[in-house]
């Protein structure tokens, strides 16, 4: 096998090239199918082909298509709401608002800029500080002069936020609450206007109290983020050119404050430096579910243009699965597809558990008006086991266990069971990333939870349901084997063999940059320009080559242009290429030739999530594959899996759900998706318990062995069984004391030993440059094999381990195996 020669990435053009419209078309139509419709009174939508509207509010020229930091995309264009109403026919009758609105918002944000660098300027930091005022200091947009009636009877708002890394939302007006001028703004739109829509184009949960005191908002979309097709979405779901088939991968609350620990997160308790999960495994809609309480939009909630029912048949049973077939009927009027969501409720006899949890789910196809489809639902029963901290088990109870169908959670019906005889212990383990005290997690009283099962219980035999039985002999107990040697090629032990101490410790950290270079955390690739980073550079001559990452993970974040000259490429600093180049106010005139890097900004993980279609997730994810082919990336930093724990997480908006078990099979196909282009690798990230932004980098996680493995890691063990992810993030925080990318239990014992992940495991940007507890050598004795972006100061940290004995050789060779392994099977050599 030979390196390939490196090539120059882009194209000399700046004109659309052949891969940018299909890729367009795949990140339009999983826009589409995501958008979640909440409300349609009065059947409002959809609306008349070539309706006249009046339109307001940021989103509608100002579209925010996704997050910022590295969840962002340089993208050719984003399709904004306005134009995407008027590219479908629309007709928009209050443009000279918009207009308006459009001078106000850019004399604003020119000021809003220049006093964001004259703070960065002015500060102990200068420009390295950039990123985190950038991330603190979000935009607050105008709400524009008040509206006058024009002549239609329909109005649409558009709420828009944003949010991103480095920095968690903020439960205030302008964040997760409405500003006073946006609830005038409102009311006076109600006031002038018969029908109000509201589009929500925001990336996560904000508060929807105005519904309640404002009759006539008729329509209520989830737009969320939806990529630079996002206009175009939207007006195909408006004007019913599909029916919506989006459903909520959260649970909406009528008050921030029902959300369980809502008062103790991130900076409301004033104490940055522990995150305890109080809460236990009552996360989302657990909690609610399991004690009744009310929730304005519940967790799968979403409704379409036609009207569904479902029959479901007797259970079915073979191999550890029970297979529900259901029969799906569109009652309505409209062709439209429809999520079945499956839950089943655990008996309660041993340990605490939730009264539901999301078992097996499938989209249907487009079922015309007063059709049927049949579907066949699998349950794979090792969804349902629990884990006993006390016998390091993952365990299934014996008793009857119940099967729940709908196209929500709350409208889900009983509709089956099946019996185990005894109880089965599936999976072994040792106690691993155990708090140091025990935790008093929240738990629900004994009798209220036996009441809520006795009355399901009770049901299932009025109502003579099918409940079928199953052995306890058909299940095996598998006990975990830790400290397995990995499965090394050949070919990666002959390059890696013959390397000297100083070029195995190069290959583990990163792609230093050399002198006169600009090093950009996050955007410091030397081989693709705006790249996050690179895995080496020294060991080219050893038939050893470099991959390349780029950030997601909403399409590829690299540079939107640069400049080559004398085959030497000019790097620019992040603040010079973010929201492109707007903070560049004295740009530089740079001679040589110019290429262009456009790459499709595709919706966020919550809408890729909200489609609940894991086909059309492989499509976004081969198509986002296919832009890493073009532009030479290996690595593709995404998909960010971290659970939906609080609406407040700055970056819930890249995370898919509060469920594990969706969040891992979302991640399972967007990985499929991508790996099935030979060479392109996913990173699913941020492993784990990366659940708020404020002091990430020491903020410390305290969290149940049970909660953890349930709750917080589940997501990832589905992806990393299910799709052989080829890489894998550690996240900044500590996991009960231990930062996890320097945590044995978690990175080897866990995730190797226990499942089997075979891929390299790298450091989150700058890991290893806070502090003692999460050095570079803590790191590879952890089996964390690469270090990012890479620093002398890594070099020397791994150097002064192995002379003082601190790690041996033995550490160092085996991260440096598992890196050639990796990057073996990347794209750089030819057969």
């Amino acid at each position: 096998m030979k390196i390939k020669p490196m090539k120059r990435n882009g194209f000399s053009t700046p004109d659309e090239q052949p891969h940018e419209r299909p890729h367009r078309e795949t990140a339009r139509r999983a826009a589409a199918e995501g958008i979640v419709l909440l409300e349609n009174r009065e059947h409002v939508l959809p609306l008349e082909n070539g309706s006249a509207v009046a339109l307001y509010g940021q989103g509608a020229t100002r579209t925010i298509k996704g997050g910022t930091g590295s969840g962002d995309v340089n993208e050719r264009e984003v399709v904004t709401v306005f134009e995407g109403l008027k590219n479908a026919g629309f007709r928009i009758l209050n443009e000279k608002w918009l207009s308006d609105y459009n001078r106000e918002y850019d004399e604003k944000r020119i000021k809003w800029r220049d006093d964001l660098l004259k703070e960065v300027m002015e500060s102990e930091r200068g420009m390295e500080g950039f990123f985190d005022t950038y991330a603190a200091r979000p935009f607050p947009a105008p709400d524009g002069e008040e509206p006058e009636k024009e002549d239609c009877d329909t109005a649409i708002y558009c709420i828009s936020r944003t949010a991103g890394e480095a920095a968690d939302r903020r439960n205030v007006p302008g964040d997760y609450y409405l500003t006073e001028k946006e609830e005038k703004f409102l009311d006076s739109l109600c006031r002038l206007y018969d029908k109000v829509i509201v589009i929500l184009n925001t990336g996560s949960v904000m508060d929807l109290s105005f519904m309640d005191s404002h009759k006539n908002i008729l329509g209520l979309i989830f737009m969320c983020q939806a990529g630079m097709e996002g206009g175009n979405a939207l007006a195909d779901v408006l004007q019913g050119k599909l029916s919506p088939g989006g459903h909520l991968t959260d649970t909406w609350c009528y008050d921030y404050e029902d959300y369980p620990g809502a008062s103790d997160f991130s900076f409301l308790n004033e104490d940055l430096t522990t995150e305890k999960y109080d809460e236990g495994i009552y996360v989302g809609y657990r909690y609610f579910d399991s004690l009744g309480i009310p929730v304005r939009y519940g967790f799968g909630y979403g409704l379409t243009y036609s009207e569904f029912n479902l029959e479901a048949e007797a259970p079915e049973y073979e191999n550890r699965t029970v297979t529900l077939p259901v029969n799906i009927m569109n009652v309505g009027d409209v062709p439209a597809r429809e999520v079945l969501q499956v839950y089943v409720s655990c008996p309660q006899t041993g340990l605490e558990k939730e009264f539901r949890r999301l078992a097996a789910f499938k989209k249907t196809g487009i079922i015309p008006a007063n059709d049927t489809e049949k579907v066949r639902i699998e349950i794979a029963l090792d969804s349902l086991t629990s884990y006993d901290s006390e016998r390091h088990s993952y365990v299934l109870e014996k008793g009857t266990y119940g099967i729940w169908c709908g196209f929500s959670l709350d409208k889900s019906v009983l509709v089956s069971g099946f019996e185990l005889d005894e109880e089965v212990i599936t999976f072994k383990t040792e106690s691993l990333c155990a708090p140091e005290n025990e935790i008093r997690e929240f738990s629900i009283i004994e009798t209220e939870r036996e009441e809520l099962n006795r009355k399901w219980l009770d049901k299932l035999k009025e109502e003579e349901l099918p409940v079928i039985s199953i052995s306890a002999g058909d299940f095996l107990t598998v006990t975990a084997e830790y400290g397995k040697d990995d499965e090394i090629p050949e070919e990666a032990r002959r390059l890696t063999d013959p390397l000297s101490e100083e070029k195995l410790i190069s290959l583990l950290t990163g792609a230093i940059v050399g002198e006169g270079e600009v090093e950009t955390v996050g955007s410091s690739g030397y081989q693709v320009p705006g790249g996050a980073g690179d895995t080496s550079r020294m060991v080219y001559e050893d038939g050893i080559a470099s991959m390349v990452t780029a950030d997601g993970p909403a399409g590829l974040r690299i540079q939107e242009t640069y400049i080559e000259k004398d085959g030497r490429v000019t790097a620019r600093s992040f603040n010079r290429t973010v929201e492109h180049g707007f903070f560049d106010v004295e740009p530089v005139q740079e001679d040589g030739v110019e290429y262009y890097q456009y790459c499709t900004a595709f919706p966020v993980g919550t809408l890729i999530a909200s489609t609940w279609d894991t086909e059309l997730v492989k499509e976004v994810g081969r198509a986002v594959a296919e832009e890493m082919e073009i532009f030479g990336v290996d690595l593709w930093l995404a998909p960010g899996m971290n659970i939906h724990r609080n609406p407040l997480c700055g970056r819930n908006f890249e995370y898919f759900s509060e469920d594990p078990y969706l969040t891992g099979k979302i991640a399972a196909a967007i990985t499929d998706g991508v790996q099935s282009v030979r060479g392109c690798s996913t990173v699913i990230k941020h492993f784990a318990c990366n659940n708020s932004e404020d002091n990430r980098y020491f903020s410390n996680s305290v969290v149940s062995e049970r909660t953890l493995r349930e709750i917080y890691l589940r997501g990832f063990e589905i992806a990393v069984r299910e799709s052989s992810p080829g890489a894998l993030m550690t996240s900044y925080n500590k996991i009960n004391g231990i930062h996890a990318a320097a945590n044995r239990e978690l990175v080897t014992n866990i995730l190797r030993d226990e499942w089997g992940f075979d891929g390299i495991v790298m450091t989150d940007w700058t890991n290893t440059w806070h502090g003692d507890n999460c050095t570079a050598s803590l790191c590879v004795a952890a089996g964390t094999d690469l270090m990012m972006p890479g620093s002398v100061m890594d070099q020397d940290d791994i150097r002064e381990a192995l002379s003082d004995g601190r790690i041996s050789p033995e550490d160092v060779k085996k991260c440096a195996y598992r890196m050639v392994r990796s990057i073996l099977r990347s794209g750089k050599y030819s057969e």
